[in-house]
């Protein structure tokens, strides 16, 4: 680990406290000069880092840029591989490719600051704008076959409900099958994806992709999302405060903890705003309406069709009827 790395993780620490510069070269076995190297290059990547003469060294507590060093003092399992980058174009795709490598197993994940081609169910692309919100996937290693992989999505909204309602207070909704809405607005978007054992149908692994909005970006949504997109907080400004790092790594934390065995949360139903209510399903070849009934034990949903007759969906596009 680097001189700027072990920095960095000393700062996220101890956030809002000031250091002494000749303290950390002793803690660090270096000197004062290459201290400050590595805090003028943290500077440069854009961590505000405050100093003055003879007084320090000091971690903003508004600093909230995403890093390694940042997360992993809050996660559960923090020996698990972290790639955390300031852009990429899926971190589906990055987790993808580090767990068939072999970087990363169970439990390992990649966050971004934003997607260039963030993408959600059915080749949808994922509005992903810069330290707009938390884009998270996360590699699972789940015991069961690819028809329980929709409990999966489920548990993944779950733990999201979970980690928000920890950290931020804001309890959210949850829509069948794989968004969070909160205020009548889509908030969180999960794609999963299954790589499995064509002779057994076993899952060998699965990288849940989570998407969660926490304000409006500076350029708004584009025209497309405009009223069904929004935000955990009103703005900005209402977010202030909130440790990305931190909710990122409860949401980690609560998945793995839900998906020690492949069920149906209690929460999912509980907290599901579709059941009961009118809904327009789209399955790609027709639209329709009908009635939402209940939530399945394996996370399937029974409804009503126009003409009476009861159905059980295991796929499609639903949207409530207001």
């Amino acid at each position: 680990m680097t001189v700027k790395s072990r920095l960095l993780e000393i700062l996220e620490k101890q956030k809002g406290e000031t250091l002494s510069g000749e303290k950390l070269a002793e803690e660090l076995h270096c000197t004062r000069a290459a201290i400050w190297k590595a805090v003028k290059s943290l500077r440069e990547e854009g961590y505000k880092i405050e100093a003055g003469q003879n007084k320090g060294y000091m971690l903003a507590k508004a600093n909230d840029r995403l890093s390694v060093e940042a997360i992993r003092p809050f996660l559960l399992s923090p020996e698990v591989y972290i790639g955390v980058y300031q852009e990429v174009d899926s971190t589906n795709r990055a987790a993808k490719a580090a767990a068939v490598n072999g970087e990363a197993g169970h439990g390992s994940f990649v966050l971004s600051g934003s997607q260039s081609a963030g993408r959600g169910r059915r080749g949808r692309s994922f509005y992903s704008p810069q330290d707009a919100g938390i884009y998270l996937s996360v590699i699972l290693e789940p015991e069961g076959s690819i028809q329980e992989s929709l409990l999966l999505t489920a548990e993944a909204a779950v733990a999201v409900y979970k980690a928000v309602k920890k950290v931020t207070g804001i309890s959210l909704d949850i829509k069948w099958v794989n968004d969070l809405y909160h205020n009548g607005r889509k908030v969180c978007g999960i794609l999963t994806e299954a790589v499995t054992d064509f002779e057994s149908g076993n899952i060998e692994f699965a990288v849940v992709g989570i998407g969660l909005n926490l304000f409006e970006a500076s350029d708004g949504y584009p025209d497309a999302l405009q009223g069904i997109a929004g935000g955990i907080y009103e703005s900005r400004e209402a977010a202030a405060g909130l440790d990305r790092s931190r909710l990122a790594a409860e949401i980690v934390n609560t998945l793995l903890e839900e998906t020690k065995e492949l069920k149906l949360p209690d929460e999912y139903i509980q907290h599901n705003m579709v059941p009961g209510r009118e809904i327009c399903i789209s399955d790609g070849n027709s639209i329709r309406r009908a009635k939402a009934l209940e939530i399945c034990p394996d996370g399937r949903l029974k409804v009503q069709e126009e003409d009476g007759t009861e159905a059980i969906l295991s796929y499609g596009e639903v949207s409530l009827i207001i």
